[in-house]
Parts: C-alpha cells; structure tokens; sequence
C-alpha cells in the first residue's frame, strides 16, 4: 500500500482494504501517545469509504473537549509522533499533517481536531457512514472526483471545492 501525496497535487487510486489497517495503526499510536480515548478517534474521508478511489492519504477525526482551549501538551504530543499543525484556517477545527520526510512535501495522514460530538463531528461521522450504506451517493461521489482529476491534477482547493455542494447535500439529510 503505497500512501502519500505532494502538495497541492491531487491524484486517486483505487480502493485498498488495508486503508483501514494503516488507520487503526495510527490510531493506536495517538491514543498511546495523547490519551486520547479510541471513541474519540475514527476514520474518515475517502479512505474510510468502501470501495472508492480516494486521495492516498488517511483522514483522522479526532474529538476534544473544547476546540476552543487545546493545551500546549497535545500539540507537543501529535508533533512527537509526526503530526505538526498546518496553517489551514478552518472554523472549529485545527489540521495537522503527517510527512513522509523533513522536506515536508508529501502527506501521508491528516487529523481533523474538532469538539467531540459537535456539529462538524456529527457531520463527517454522518458522511463516512451514509456512503458507506448508500452505493449510489458513493457512486455519484467518486464520479464528481473523477471527472476533477481528468481535469486537472494540481490544485487541492479546486478540488476541494468541486466536491462541496455534493458534501453540504449529503450534510443536508442528517438533520
């Protein structure tokens, strides 16, 4: 299984079934190293969907108490296990990414650090698990992302944003 991605490159492969191995893994790792509980840990993005071409890079939702207030130890804790916080501005969430060297130019995991069971939790949980069970949102999903990278192959925000209006659809139908 071969992950990782250059930046601001964007690029699919097929479905691996051990997208799933490398994220229990990982997740391992945070618990042991912050203490974080397993619940508060899941797997999610494209890797976390059941036969889709994704992104090789493994998503990471990882729940705290107060998005808010996040002490200085974990962020010392994430960085001493490879995690360094990015520079994303995102509402609500801090993004940390995992490289496959020191020259930081390919990524091979992400954590999503959000408040435990708040809004943007619920909504990433309820994507994952809604295509997961719905072959033909899962289907129309990866076509949207297929027909950006016969596009184009560079351009992460662009790529991030073709797919929003599918994901505030999907969002839609959990409330």
């Amino acid at each position: 299984m071969e992950l990782g991605l250059e930046r601001n490159k964007v690029k699919l492969v097929p479905y691996n079934k051990n997208w799933k191995n490398e994220f229990e893994k990982v997740k391992e790792i945070i618990h042991n190293s912050t203490g974080i509980e397993n619940d508060k840990i899941e797997h999610i993005g494209s890797t976390a969907i059941k036969n889709i071409m994704a992104k090789p890079l493994i998503d990471i939702l990882v729940g705290v108490e107060n998005i808010s207030y996040i002490k200085p130890d974990l962020i010392k804790q994430l960085k001493q296990i490879g995690f360094y916080k990015l520079k994303v501005e995102r509402e609500n969430e801090i993004v940390f990414a995992k490289f496959t060297d020191d020259t930081f130019n390919i990524k091979i995991h992400f954590i999503h650090l959000v408040d435990y069971d708040g809004e943007i939790w619920k909504d990433l949980i309820f994507f994952r698990d809604y295509l997961n069970y719905d072959e033909s949102s899962r289907e129309d999903y990866e076509n949207i992302k297929k027909k950006f990278v016969e596009i184009q192959s560079v351009g992460i925000e662009e790529y991030t944003d073709s797919k929003e209006e599918f994901v505030k659809y999907i969002f839609s139908k959990r409330t």
